[in-house]
């Protein structure tokens, strides 16, 4: 039987202004945010790049992360944010393939990398993810917050919940169940309480962050710049409107409100010039800055997604978030989501929404 792990207790004055911040995201009432360019710098120092839900399972993903120099990036840092592969083998391959390229690799769980069903040992899905993260250690693969050059890194461990959702549902269309939509409903097996069908996961796995509370102290009273990064979303301005999507109750498995309150605990409530967190899960190319606080998600996706983006979206990936001292990257193309996010009323077209929001394995 596993219980969740309880929560350490904020001060009183963290409390109240989480409640503020969180009593100005109303239901219906989401803001969008503008999509903001970014500036390709040379750097002659420290560079990280991030790269999410890369799916090796996929014999064309494989090839891509193999494909990569092997001296091009050895001085330079990966944040991997998530969903590196179903299967054990794979998930070690590419771990390893990437460790051999970056001098430092940095990865958080995502849902995929949590799936059971080729499992050869009948593990649940919390034993897998201890397993992964015993391979990340002999690895050398950090999981856990570390600072490099003065430049403080801090994976944070998350899950989604359906509350998460605060857009006003699609009506008047039928629209698949989650159960049905998502295959984390079938694919994960959960012990004891936990379930994706209310916020024991969120709550869990937020609580797995206390573990490293005292580093993460100590990294925000050394390190004037912080990256935080996670697998799912922590705020759902940062997908489309349920209008543009293939799926309309998408926001409903993405994100949790546990992991943009710690996400602001770490970088403060109004965030910073040097404030930066790193995401995937969605699939959906992005870079905004929202409430202070830059926001990006530079995913590798499904082979069938890349082939429908304008440019085969490989040759920026990874993505440049940092470069001698200050937040830049290279100018990611224009992707439609990108371009809804920026121009909310744009009218919906049909024929562009299959692809402009295929989640992962929705059939």
């Amino acid at each position: 039987m596993v219980s969740c792990l309880s929560l350490s207790t904020n001060s009183l004055s963290e409390k109240i202004a989480f409640k503020k911040y969180r009593r100005g995201i109303k239901r219906g009432c989401i803001k969008r945010p503008q999509i903001l360019p970014t500036a390709l710098r040379d750097g002659f120092g420290l560079r990280v790049f991030v790269l999410s839900d890369l799916h090796t399972d996929y014999p064309e993903n494989m090839a891509w992360v193999r494909s990569f120099p092997t001296k091009r990036h050895n001085k330079d840092v990966l944040l991997v944010a998530g969903d590196v592969a179903e299967m054990y083998d794979n998930f070690v391959l590419t771990m390893s393939l990437l460790r051999d390229r970056f001098e430092y690799v940095f990865y958080v769980p995502g849902n995929h990398d949590l799936w059971c069903r080729w499992e050869r040992d009948d593990l649940d899905s919390l034993q897998k993810l201890n397993k992964l993260l015993d391979a990340c250690r002999q690895l050398g693969v950090e999981t856990n917050p570390v600072v490099i050059d003065g430049l403080g890194i801090v994976p944070l461990f998350s899950w989604y919940h359906e509350s998460f959702d605060r857009e006003e549902d699609i009506t008047g269309i039928r629209i698949p169940s989650l159960d049905m939509a998502c295959k984390d409903f079938r694919a994960c097996k959960w012990p004891g309480n936990l379930s994706n069908r209310d916020s024991s996961l969120a709550l869990y796995f937020d609580a797995m962050n206390e573990n490293n509370q005292d580093t993460v102290k100590q990294i925000q009273s050394t390190c004037s710049q912080i990256i935080t990064f996670s697998h799912f979303v922590p705020r759902q301005e940062l997908c489309p409107e349920k209008r543009m999507l293939f799926y309309p109750n998408l926001p409903k498995i993405i994100g949790s409100d546990w992991l943009e309150d710690r996400i602001r605990s770490i970088h403060g409530i109004e965030g910073s010039s040097f404030a930066c967190h790193v995401f995937g899960h969605t699939h959906f190319c992005w870079d905004a800055i929202v409430d202070g606080i830059r926001y990006v998600q530079a995913p590798l996706a499904y082979p069938r997604e890349r082939r429908r983006r304008m440019n085969g979206g490989e040759t920026w990936l990874p993505f440049c978030i940092y470069s001698d001292g200050d937040f830049s990257g290279r100018i990611s193309p224009c992707y439609w989501s990108d371009y809804y996010a920026a121009n909310p009323r744009t009218p919906h077209n049909t024929q562009l929404a299959p692809w402009v929001a295929r989640f992962y394995n929705l059939v």
